[in-house]
């Protein structure tokens, strides 16, 4: 019988059920071996003695659902032994008809109802086992891409991520069932069949279900194994469609700056014309394959009735042994009318499967130390001493950097675009380490402590703020999960953003969209600080916070950072030099190294590459404001 996890329309199972991974072709046997064998112990978890209880019930079911399958013909037989001599005899009644196979027919119906129920019985009782495996390795694949270096992040597509996520968790789930109570107990079936067959009659019956069912797997296993191809093709346009329209999506405001909603369209088109070629080649070798299919069956019936009929002919054999050759061979084939699917979906997951525990093998390039340690903030002092550091080992980016932020100081850093201002930002956060030199906070290096606690530490207010696609209440309570609504608010006041957000039709239920798009920069900026408020960290980043905003919207914001800023360190990466007047230091960072540094005023009065930047800025304001005057725009 079918297994209730067989798809029912075979010839359309073709379709883009599940397209293959993202290598989209072979992968090397060996790794995907060790894809099973990480797969196994989530069957059988050590310590979870109800999951083992439900795989030892499951293997139960599956042996009862099996017996009574094969037990079904043979009941079908006798009734139709008992029913011929009945039907047509003298004096034979309805009643005396029915009453001779009544038991027959009862345990006919019951076997079937077993059959039926204790193969459902077996799915119901392994779903939660299946569904933990798949939980327990996704969660620990979607926490181990969180634990990898931003290089690997920049470097890969997060619609290609997300699709070997999601396959290989299907991968799983195929696999499980169709490995287990499918190909596993057909298999069985089949030597059960050919056994019986041989027991009740002779060789030759066992001998033309076995050659039949042989020939028709070896040629359904060819034919798919040519017919792959086709689905690596699919597979590659399918997955190059689908990470064009995610990253053309997510950059929806950029496509609309340069009106390429068109460039986009075609360059998604051709994706998708290579998808309709490979799927059309796909589909017309599969119709060569159910053809094929439906011939190797059609001749092992025909033998196999023709052995009975001349068997009844002659006497030897009873028109219920003719059923039950037929019955069968009949059973038999139908879960392996599927294995042309069975066999390629098998062999696709484990490639899925593959390539998503090939993210876990992944090395992590920035690990917390063994025996690492939290961090300690005491007074929140930064130090960086003779740091050098390059993406590239070729190309050199901070070239021997040494400056110290006392604690509840404010040190900023300004200096051309590509002078390495960010990166001292993402080597503080520990994105990435030095090369040479180290980073200190209150004299420890962050490289000898735990990363959790570094980053706690630390609260930053970037230059592109980006929020999730969720409400404004969560992206603020992002800055402390768990937090309440009362923080919340109190958070968003501080920021001066709370009127507006009680302004709006849902207020902090307010969807900010995707990316926040839906909210200003300014709104965003104010959400980033309070965020940063809840968060409360000793240290405080300012990454170009305001560089992005205009004039007035910078000047409002500006306000919040500083008075965010009192009593904290505080590291500003600066593009407007009049946002950081204030600061007990002023770096100025060129080609990787120190150029300058002082306060304010006195680096006015050195008249070098500072002063010059700050004559160049207050050159264009002033512009800006006779623009703004005059009604005019005057280029800065």
């Amino acid at each position: 019988m079918a297994s209730p996890h067989t798809p029912s329309q075979p010839k359309s199972a073709q379709s883009k059920s599940a397209q293959p991974g993202p290598g989209g072709g072979d992968t090397n046997p060996h790794t995907q071996m060790q894809a099973l064998r990480a797969l196994l112990p989530h069957l059988w978890p050590k310590g979870q003695w109800d999951l083992r209880g439900r795989v030892v019930l499951s293997v139960l079911c599956l042996i009862i659902a099996k017996v009574a399958n094969v037990y079904v013909p043979i009941l079908f037989k006798r009734m139709v032994d008992a029913l011929g001599p009945q039907i047509g005899t003298a004096g034979a009644t309805a009643t005396s008809v029915i009453g001779v196979s009544l038991g027959l027919l009862v345990a006919y119906g019951i076997a079937r109802v077993i059959s039926q129920a204790f193969a459902e019985f077996r799915d119901g009782i392994f779903a939660k086992v299946a569904q933990r495996s798949i939980r327990a390795v996704a969660l620990s694949t979607f926490r181990h891409l969180h634990s990898l270096s931003l290089k690997f992040h920049l470097e890969r597509q997060t619609g290609g991520l997300n699709r070997a996520i999601e396959r290989g968790a299907k991968g799983i789930e195929f696999l499980l069932f169709f490995i287990l109570f499918n190909v596993l107990p057909t298999l069985i079936e089949i030597g059960m069949v050919c056994v019986i067959l041989w027991t009740l009659y002779d060789w030759t019956y066992a001998a033309v279900t076995f050659v039949t069912i042989a020939v028709y797997i070896w040629y359904s296993l060819s034919v798919t194994e040519w017919r792959i191809k086709f689905r690596r093709d699919m597979n590659e346009s399918d997955q190059s469609a689908n990470t064009k329209a995610v990253d053309s999506l997510l950059n929806y405001e950029t496509v609309k700056y340069f009106s390429n909603e068109e460039h986009e369209a075609r360059r998604y088109d051709v994706a998708l014309q290579a998808y309709e070629v490979a799927a059309v080649k796909s589909r017309t070798s599969l119709a060569l394959l159910n053809v094929g299919q439906a011939f190797i069956i059609a001749t092992g019936l025909v033998l196999m009735m023709g052995m009975a009929a001349h068997g009844a002919a002659t006497g030897k054999m009873t028109v219920g042994d003719f059923v039950l050759v037929n019955a069968y061979l009949i059973q038999l084939y139908l879960p392996l009318n599927f294995l042309g699917f069975v066999y390629r979906e098998i062999r696709q997951s484990l490639i899925d499967m593959e390539a998503m525990f090939a993210l876990l093998r992944v090395d992590i390039e920035i690990a917390d130390k063994a025996g690492a340690k939290p961090l300690m903030v005491t007074s929140g002092e930064i130090r960086f001493d003779n740091v050098e550091f390059g993406y590239d080992p070729r190309r050199p980016i901070l070239k021997g950097i040494s400056f110290t932020v006392p604690a509840g100081h404010k040190l900023a850093i300004v200096g051309p675009s590509g002078a390495g201002k960010s990166t001292l930002s993402r080597l503080l956060f520990r994105f990435y380490d030095v090369n040479a030199g180290r980073i200190l906070i209150d004299g420890q290096d962050i490289r000898d402590v735990t990363q959790a606690s570094l980053r706690a530490a630390i609260g930053i207010v970037p230059q592109d703020t980006v929020l999730f696609n969720d409400t404004v209440a969560y992206n603020i309570a992002y800055g402390k999960p768990g937090a309440s609504q009362a923080q919340i608010e109190q958070a968003a006041d501080l920021a001066h953003i709370h009127d507006f957000v009680k302004a709006l039709p849902d207020g902090y239920q307010t969807k900010v969209g995707e990316r926040g798009l839906k909210l200003s920069g300014g709104e965003k900026q104010r959400v980033a600080i309070a965020r940063t408020i809840l968060k409360d960290p000793p240290i405080l980043l300012f990454d170009e916070a305001t560089s992005a905003l205009d004039s007035h919207t910078e000047r409002e914001i500006q306000d919040n950072l500083a008075e965010v800023a009192r009593n904290h360190t505080t590291l500003v990466i600066a593009h407007r030099l009049s946002t950081i007047i204030d600061a007990d230091e002023i770096i100025v960072l060129d080609d990787g190294n120190i150029v300058e540094r002082g306060r304010h005023d006195a680096l006015l009065a050195r008249e070098g590459q500072y002063a010059a930047m700050w004559r160049r800025q207050q050159e264009a304001a002033r512009r800006e404001l006779m623009g703004e005057s005059t009604g005019s725009k005057v280029p800065a």
